[in-house]
């Protein structure tokens, strides 16, 4: 059986509606999708949503209003659903959904953004080894773990479209690069990389100075593996021909028992 999941960061789910949002997933036809930086609280999401009954919803949003928030849309209802780490800082910012399936479990992070401050970056830093350390403890169930989700970093030179330019800014800054390599040591796949060595596929740009039709871009929105299940995974992509939000969607197609 083959299943297709897309990771968006539609950074703002209101806004994204109005862009033919709901017909982009129909026409994809996606089994699961996650999204990343909803910026709405439960009482603002959109009915129209009513038009996508065929799929299991499930939320988390921010304390603080108009910021963060995930959400996860599923075909097939999954075994199990947290939406924490189990740490207070992390879990009150809507940034966690994590599902448990039959041959998988999956995960849609919105990971932190370090720009604004030394404070967010060290909370950013905080957040990935909590991250890491929860990867880590659902990968000894034996299942397949599927690590989605908007890492608000570029791993490589071949990322971004100016690394050079950005070597000192957060999203490129080597301590956050570090934990990229701390994960790939350990084990974990960037299923597009594993497919796709090419350069200049990028994921997020810049909504100033023309970015993404020049695509002066960054792919910072991934796919993780753990690479004993890799051989699940037999396509990895960009949709770069989706609009509607600075980011576009990133998707794995799984071949399941």
């Amino acid at each position: 059986m083959k299943i297709t999941i897309w990771s968006w960061n539609v950074n703002g789910l209101r806004a994204v509606m109005n862009k033919d949002f709901i017909q982009t997933i129909r026409k994809a036809d996606v089994d699961i999708f996650g999204l990343q930086e909803t910026k709405l609280q439960e009482h603002q999401i959109p009915g129209e949503l009513s038009e996508l009954a065929d799929y299991h919803q499930y939320w988390s949003h921010a304390q603080r209003k108009g910021y963060s928030g995930t959400a996860l849309f599923s075909k097939v209802k999954p075994i199990s659903y947290i939406d924490a780490f189990g740490v207070d800082e992390f879990d009150t910012e809507g940034r966690i959904n994590i599902a448990e399936y039959e041959h998988f479990i999956l995960f849609n992070v919105y990971f932190p953004n370090g720009a604004m401050s030394d404070e967010r970056l060290a909370y950013k830093l905080r957040f990935y080894d909590k991250a890491l350390e929860v990867m880590e403890a659902k990968r000894q169930t034996g299942k397949a773990v599927l690590v989605a989700g908007d890492y608000n970093t570029a791993h490589k030179e071949i990322d971004l479209a100016r690394p050079k330019e950005n070597e000192k800014i957060s999203g490129f800054l080597p301590i956050e690069r570090e934990w990229l390599d701390k994960i790939t040591k350990l084990g974990w796949v960037d299923t597009f990389r594993h497919h796709d060595p090419s350069p200049e596929q990028y994921s997020w740009w810049s909504y100033r100075a023309g970015a993404r039709p020049r695509n002066i871009g960054w792919r910072i929105d991934y796919f993780f593996v753990d690479k004993e299940h890799l051989n699940m995974v037999s396509k990895a992509g960009i949709r770069q021909d989706v609009m509607g939000s600075d980011h576009c969607p990133v998707y794995i197609e799984l071949i399941l028992p």
